[in-house]
C-alpha cells in the first residue's frame, strides 16, 4: 500500500550588487533542468538547517539566511515521486565570504550530461523570466521577483 507523504525542498534566493539571481543548472534524473540552489529537507532538519547544509554541498560555503521569502500556498504534485505533494520553502540568502565557486556564463557548462552535474550561474533580475526555470514552483518565484 502507497501512502500520501509530503517532499519538502528549501531553496536560496541570492542576489548579488548587480541585481542579478544565482541560478543552479542541473543534470539529474536523466534530465537537464534549472532551478535555484537548494535541496530536499532530511528527516529531523529545519528548513533553515537544511539550506546551510545545501549550501556546503553545492558551494562548499556557508551563506547567511536573511528572511523568508515564500513558501509554497497551493497544491503541487510532486514530479518525481507517485502519491506525493511537493512543498518548497525559499530563503532570500548571501554569501558570508567571497564566493568560491566557478560561476559559468552559459547554462548547464559541464562536460556531459551525467546524473549531478551541476553549474552555476547569474541572470539578470531585469531579463528574467518564467521559462529560465523548469520547475512550476520556481515559475512562481520568478514571477515575485520580477514583479
Amino acid at each position: 500500500m502507497t501512502s500520501n507523504r509530503f517532499i519538502i525542498r528549501v531553496y536560496a534566493i541570492i542576489i548579488n550588487k548587480q541585481n542579478q539571481v544565482l541560478l543552479s543548472d542541473e543534470y539529474m534524473a536523466d534530465s537537464r533542468m534549472t532551478k535555484f540552489p537548494g535541496g530536499g529537507l532530511e528527516f529531523g532538519e529545519g528548513a533553515a538547517d537544511c539550506l546551510k547544509r545545501e549550501a556546503i554541498e553545492e558551494f562548499g560555503q556557508s551563506i547567511e539566511i536573511l528572511e523568508h521569502y515564500y513558501t509554497t500556498d497551493y497544491y503541487q504534485k510532486a514530479l518525481f515521486y507517485d502519491n506525493a505533494q511537493l512543498i518548497s520553502i525559499y530563503y532570500r540568502a548571501r554569501f558570508t565570504e567571497p564566493i568560491r565557486i566557478k560561476i559559468s556564463e552559459s547554462p548547464f557548462d559541464f562536460p556531459q550530461d551525467i546524473n549531478g552535474s551541476q553549474s552555476f550561474r547569474w541572470k539578470s533580475i531585469n531579463e528574467l523570466s518564467e521559462k529560465d526555470v523548469t520547475f512550476p514552483i520556481d515559475k512562481r518565484v520568478v514571477g515575485m521577483l520580477v514583479n
